[in-house]
């Protein structure tokens, strides 16, 4: 009995010579096959129905399975259309349960901080979150700020938009003196930082600071010996009071000029001069650009026949702004194109006229005397002619322009000064000391090269541009 278990089991597990025992009684079903019903026989078939279910493992018992071929006259391709159909009744009556039942499985959360999708655009119709907020915004962040300008450009158009137009100006014209404000106001912080009475020391190292702005010898001296006699007076002993109390004294020194004179004819006739490379060309169309703005007729003179395309670049001035240029071929007498200008301009009715003349060294004493040809022409023309004589100063030359002023007013007598380029300097305290030492009236600026960067001279503001 136990060789022929021993032989019978190696063929069971392998499954090649007889067919793999199945679970829950295949086993006995087999042995029932027998032939011999004998007692001993049947015995073997208990041992061995009993030996099978206890020692083969599910796993090689499955397995057998599934190698094991099928029962005779089993029809295959019906068993797989069977099983086929119950697959898919469990599956649509899965399906079922999912539609019916709201416990079958969690609903999906809502995506939170996505945008709205383009047919609520198109509909027309906003949410009532997107109605109160420009941007959408997902719970979980903090509220939206405000947006701040990406550059300073930005920022000030829209400040502009919203503030008076005073307000406005002053701030581009804070900007312009930028390098000014640097060397003078900055200059002056550091200076008085930390002291606590003003002593010698503190205001010599103060005349020392305003020399070096430019301001002039004579106008800084000026300047200190006003605030020694406050501080002997008591009226001054707080460092921090110091600045306000320079620009006091500078306000005061900048407004001693009187006004315009006044226009006894018509046309009003105004001459412009300097020496090469101020901008006298430039300055014109700007001044000329104020009386387009308001209303009035403007007529220019090209009497600079010696430099080279100055005639052309007036030409290029009167197109743009709208006026008629009185002119000449290059090298002629400008005398002459002076007179044949306030002839036209009598002519024509002409409200201002504004005359172009060549760049002069005031040390040329020659080139100075053809200037005074010119204004005696004017005059003869019209006796209250020229109504103003303005001198075009740069102000990146520094105390050099001081000079000149002094030289062009002993000639032509200079009736008002027009300092340029005061962007491209640190060396804005010139206007100081150059109002101080001729007695000049200062009457425009130029901080930039637009039509509009030519202002009226304004003394507290300048002072407040350059002190912070």
């Amino acid at each position: 009995m136990r060789k022929w278990f021993k032989k019978k089991k190696p063929a069971k597990v392998s499954g090649e010579e007889a067919p793999a025992p199945e679970t829950n009684g295949a086993a006995v079903s087999e042995v029932e096959t027998l032939e011999d019903s004998s007692p001993l026989q049947e015995g073997m078939k208990a041992e061995t129905a009993r030996v099978a279910a206890t020692e083969l493992s599910p796993e090689l018992t499955s397995l057998d399975q599934e190698l094991s071929p099928p029962p005779p006259g089993t029809d295959l391709t019906a068993e797989a259309d069977s099983e086929a159909e119950t697959g898919r009744r469990r599956w649509f009556r899965r399906k079922k349960l999912r539609q019916v039942s709201p416990e079958v499985g969690p609903e999906p959360e809502p995506l939170t901080g996505i945008p709205e999708t383009p047919a609520t655009e198109e509909s027309g119709q906003l949410p009532d979150e997107m109605e109160s907020e420009p941007v959408l915004v997902s719970p979980l962040e903090p509220e939206a700020e405000p947006l701040a300008f990406e550059s300073e450009t930005e920022g000030e158009a829209a400040v502009a938009a919203t503030t008076p137009n005073k307000k406005g100006v002053f701030r581009r014209l804070r900007e312009r003196l930028g390098r000014t404000r640097e060397a003078l106001a900055h200059g002056l912080d550091r200076l008085f930082l930390g002291k606590k009475v003003i002593d010698a020391e503190l205001l010599e190292d103060l005349e020392e600071l305003l020399i070096t702005a430019d301001l002039g010898v004579d106008t800084t001296l000026a300047l200190i010996e006003a605030v020694r006699e406050k501080v002997r007076r008591k009226e001054l002993s707080d460092p921090s009071r110091l600045k306000s109390h320079l620009k006091a004294e500078m306000v005061a020194l900048l407004q001693t000029p009187a006004s315009s004179p006044v226009v006894n004819g018509h046309p009003r006739v105004v001459m412009v001069i300097g020496v090469n490379g101020v901008g006298k060309t430039t300055t014109i169309a700007k001044l000329a650009h104020f009386d387009r703005t308001a209303g009035r007729k403007v007529l220019l003179v090209a009497a600079d026949t010696f430099r080279a395309a100055a005639i052309e670049q007036l030409e290029i001035w009167g197109q743009r702004l709208g006026a008629e240029v009185i002119k000449q071929k290059s090298g002629s007498d400008p005398a002459a194109v002076v007179f044949d200008g306030l002839a036209a301009a009598q002519s024509r009715q002409v409200d201002t006229v504004y005359i172009d003349t060549a760049g002069r060294l005031h040390t040329k004493v020659n080139l100075m005397e053809e200037l005074k040809k010119i204004k005696r022409t004017a005059t003869r023309q019209i006796p209250t002619a020229p109504h103003e004589v303005y001198l075009v100063l740069d102000a990146t030359t520094g105390q050099n322009s001081i000079s000149q002023a002094r030289m062009f007013h002993e000639a032509l007598g200079v009736t008002g000064l027009i300092l340029t380029k005061l962007d491209g300097t640190a060396k804005g305290g010139v206007a100081l000391g150059v109002v101080k030492e001729t007695g000049l009236p200062l009457r425009y600026i130029g901080v930039g090269e637009g039509m509009e960067e030519l202002r009226a001279f304004e003394a507290e503001a300048f002072i407040d541009a350059i002190l912070g």
